[in-house]
């Protein structure tokens, strides 16, 4: 059963959409987050002028989240697979390129006919925390509150998965390392539902391989058997350093969970899907191929 604070959301959610074409945010905890008194500086864009332009346009790089929401994009229900994924941008765990990583990640996913979830999680990072800390306990949060709402989204809710960028790709490494269990106490209803995703997609991911190089990944992802299946992409020239995603390949291919990985020898970093001369930018098309290979794109 889906949370009554939800379940309101929702009812809000329907009206908005008659009156806006951008979906509504619906807030993830209905008090303060866990951990959190309130807000502690105000949420705004901190992109500056001297910014760099990806694909000659600005990213809007939101920072001081301290009341995380997901905004659900469905695709037009004559195309609506079933499918869902929850999207974590990246940002270093200091700010989220809320455009870049997420709204148009989003409508691109809406596009193939999944429902995309735009997670607005917890940054910079908590005091005396693991960096990964609250934007996990966020992340555990959006994904049981996508399971316990499918039938109101027409959701599959055993097709939901994770796609996240940078630090992003961390997280969702981490939400799935975590196999289901919480990080914080429950809440209501919607934290009785399994958290953990079915699929998930890392794009040019950081943090996952142990600080001082080498192929060894953290003990915070541990990959197991129940690791979902995974997609990966990254550039050599990555000055995030392409052994996050090799490594973390490797983990998979020794626990014999199914992926699929591409390296591009030129890209670099953040680009999200817009498109440059570098080929990598062409990996919407090989992440759509592999999610049709999985029957993820596929009506039932």
């Amino acid at each position: 059963m889906t949370p009554a604070f939800v379940r309101h959301a929702l009812a809000l959610a329907g009206f908005g959409l008659c009156l806006r074409a951008e979906p509504p945010a619906i807030r993830l905890w209905p008090g303060a987050a866990p951990g959190d008194k309130g807000a502690l500086v105000e949420e705004r864009d901190t992109t500056k002028p001297s910014d760099h332009l990806v694909a000659g346009r600005p990213v809007i790089r939101t920072g001081n989240v301290s009341d995380p929401t997901i905004t659900v994009y469905r695709p037009p229900a004559d195309r609506n697979t079933g499918a869902a994924v929850v999207v974590c941008p990246g940002g270093g765990y200091n700010i989220l390129a809320l455009d870049l990583e997420g709204t148009e990640v989003c409508e691109w996913l809406s596009s193939i006919g999944v429902t995309g979830v735009l997670l607005k999680y917890r940054v910079p990072k908590r005091e005396g925390q693991p960096r990964y800390a609250a934007p996990l306990q966020d992340a555990e949060r959006a994904v049981g509150l996508v399971r316990s709402g499918a039938k109101e989204w027409a959701i599959d809710p055993q097709r939901i998965g994770a796609l996240g960028f940078s630090a992003g790709g961390d997280l969702c490494a981490v939400l799935a390392a975590a196999a289901g269990g919480r990080s914080y106490p429950r809440v209501d209803d919607a934290d009785d539902v399994s958290c953990h995703p079915d699929f998930q997609l890392l794009i040019y991911p950081g943090y996952l391989v142990k600080d001082g190089g080498g192929y060894t990944i953290g003990p915070e992802i541990a990959v197991t058997a129940a690791t979902p299946p995974t997609f990966l992409v990254m550039a050599q020239d990555d000055p995030v350093h392409v052994e996050n995603a090799l490594g973390y390949a490797l983990a998979l291919q020794e626990a014999k969970v199914p992926m699929e990985l591409h390296v591009y020898p030129t890209g670099g970093h953040g680009y999200g899907l817009r498109p440059a001369v570098d080929f990598v930018t062409t990996w919407p098309q090989r992440a759509a191929d592999w999610m049709r290979s999985r029957g993820l794109l596929e009506k039932r």
